[in-house]
This record gives C-alpha cells, sequence and structure tokens, in this order.
C-alpha cells in the first residue's frame, strides 16, 4: 500500500512540475511590430541585434525576454516609426543607459577598461603562470641531501625492523 501512495505522489509532483513548465511557455511573449517598409525593418533588426540587454548582459534585447529588454524593442521600434535614424536612436540609448549598452562600445576614455581589460587580464594570467612555472624546482634538482637521505633510510630500517 506504501508503493501505491509514494508512487501516486511522484506521479502529483511531476505533474505539477510539467504544468509550471507549460505554463510559463503560454506566458511568454513575441514582439511583432509592422513596418512601412523593409528599410525600417532592416534598421529594426540591425539595432535589436547591436543593443545589449541590461538585464541579461551576455544577450542582445532581440534573443532576451527581459522585461527591460522589451522595453528597449518597443522603443526602438517607435523611434523609427518617428523616421529618427540609426545614430539618432543610438545616440539616445548610450545617453540613457550609458556606452554598456552597446555590444561595441566605441573606444574612448570612458570605455578603456571594456576594451583593454581583457588584454591585462590575460597577460597578468600568463605571467603568473611563468612566475609559478620558474618557482617549481626541477626533477633534476635533489629534494633532499644525501645526509637527509641516509638519515630517512635510517628510520624506514628501523620501524620495519620492529
Amino acid at each position: 500500500m506504501r508503493f501505491i501512495v509514494r508512487e501516486a505522489t511522484a506521479v502529483k509532483a511531476f505533474a505539477l512540475v510539467l504544468g509550471l513548465c507549460m505554463g510559463a511557455n503560454a506566458l511568454a511573449s513575441v514582439d511583432t511590430y509592422e513596418f512601412s517598409d523593409p528599410g525600417q525593418q532592416a534598421l529594426y533588426l540591425d539595432l535589436v541585434q547591436e543593443l545589449r540587454c541590461l538585464v541579461c548582459q551576455n544577450q542582445n534585447i532581440a534573443d532576451s525576454n527581459a522585461e527591460l529588454a522589451q522595453d528597449l524593442r518597443r522603443k526602438t521600434y517607435e523611434m523609427i516609426k518617428k523616421g529618427e535614424n540609426k545614430d539618432q536612436i543610438v545616440e539616445f540609448m548610450v545617453a540613457r543607459y550609458g556606452d554598456f549598452v552597446m555590444y561595441s562600445p566605441p573606444f574612448k576614455a570612458t570605455t578603456l577598461m571594456l576594451w583593454v581589460g581583457p588584454v591585462l587580464i590575460f597577460i597578468l594570467a600568463v605571467a603568473m603562470l611563468v612566475r609559478v612555472i620558474r618557482r617549481r624546482p626541477s626533477s633534476n634538482d635533489r629534494l633532499l641531501s644525501d645526509e637527509q637521505r641516509q638519515r630517512a633510510e635510517q628510520l624506514l630500517n628501523q620501524t620495519e625492523e620492529k
């Protein structure tokens, strides 16, 4: 009887998890925007690929489902419909969210660490690796002097005799 109760509980738990997963997919929304010409649509697709989701940080706003990404896509669409060009939209986004909103931020003093930081970290890692390798004793170096080796052998022999 216990087995049947455990099995029924497991089935109920599985059904609950499955229902929650399916419900989450039902809540997902897809943005659909209508454009008057293919040029506007191409500009929109280019911009949503170029702008970074500030919540996810490793996705562009086209791929992100975060609310901020949805808002940025909507704002981009509205600005394109008003007739603004790519530079104006990018300028607005950078003024509002900073250079980090761009996947390829411009090279300037405020973004210097974004461009140079990874290279510096790599150089430091290589320097530390070289330092560790140089400090390690080589296999040819003796770890024990002759006197220490003889003493160790004497101690080992004494324990074997007992």
